[in-house]
């Protein structure tokens, strides 16, 4: 498939294949963070990695649903990737509890143990000796702890991993581990759950994920199961020398977010050649 990377599985040619061959009824969605924008020390430097916002668009004139499923609000996504011009988009944040579409967002409720979590988190990072550097971030309906920027980000993530743990099962929330970050978010909710239900509310008939981290794992189970149910669909990895489960789990690796926007122009490019 010229200007498109080879896929490693069989599944993962034949969801090409389809996504390629109905893209009226295909749906493309995709990460932000470390997939469509790089990793940066401070969550709020995050932008689009160029060319990202272009691709979209183009795909958007083809494709049947172009999609973002993050963790972030979702109009956070969309502000810092220059999305909002691109017709038709859909962006779910916060795992799903989010949508923005045409300019606006709805939401679900946050649950009760987020305000609860919010107040008690810097106290339980205290008590764990979090070194200077450690960093949270309020995401609203969840927390996130960074030790991205602290002197040795591993072994402070392995320190404070049981005591936020903790303190999410007991406010009733859930604790997802990431690329140098801890998160507390609702339970229930995930990029799995997301990427399933937008396919089934779609009728998409082939699907396309690509992700970077752990959190992008639960999409691509989902997309085994819409697989296991007959719907075409690849995996895609954006590689990270930090996260190496996510590029075993593939059927397509590439360079991180470069390798990310060149796939997806690449496709938006076939999609536009005459009698594609």
């Amino acid at each position: 498939m010229e200007n498109l990377p080879s896929a490693v599985t069989a599944e993962g040619r034949k969801g090409l294949d389809a996504l390629l061959a109905d893209p009226a009824r295909a749906l493309i969605a995709s990460d932000f963070d470390g997939t469509l924008s790089p990793i940066v020390p401070d969550p709020a430097d995050a932008r689009a990695y160029p060319g990202a916002a272009d691709a979209l668009r183009r795909l958007a004139d083809h494709v049947g649903t172009v999609a973002i499923i993050t963790g972030r609000p979702a109009a956070d996504a969309v502000e810092l990737g220059g999305f909002a011009g691109i017709s038709g988009l859909i962006v779910l944040g916060h795992y799903g509890a989010e949508r923005w579409a045409a300019g606006k967002v709805t939401s679900a409720p946050v649950p009760d143990g987020v305000a609860i979590a919010r107040v008690a988190l810097p106290s339980v990072l205290a008590e764990a000796g979090a070194p200077d550097g450690t960093r949270v971030e309020d995401k609203g309906t969840a927390l996130a702890v960074h030790t991205r920027q602290t002197a040795d980000p591993q072994r402070t993530l392995d320190r404070l991993r049981g005591p936020v743990a903790d303190l999410a099962a007991e406010t009733g929330l859930a604790m997802e581990p990431g690329r140098f970050v801890l998160e507390i978010r609702p339970r229930g909710s995930d990029k799995g759950q997301a990427l399933r239900a937008l396919a089934r509310e779609r009728g998409a008939r082939a699907v396309l994920f690509c992700g970077d981290d752990l959190g992008d794992l639960a999409a691509f189970a989902a997309l085994r199961d819409l697989r296991a149910e007959g719907v075409p669909g690849c995996a895609v990895a954006s590689r990270s020398p930090e996260s190496p489960r996510v590029a075993a789990a593939a059927d397509v690796v590439v360079e991180g977010p470069p390798g990310v926007v060149e796939l997806l122009s690449g496709l938006a490019a076939r999609y536009g050649r005459p009698g594609a």
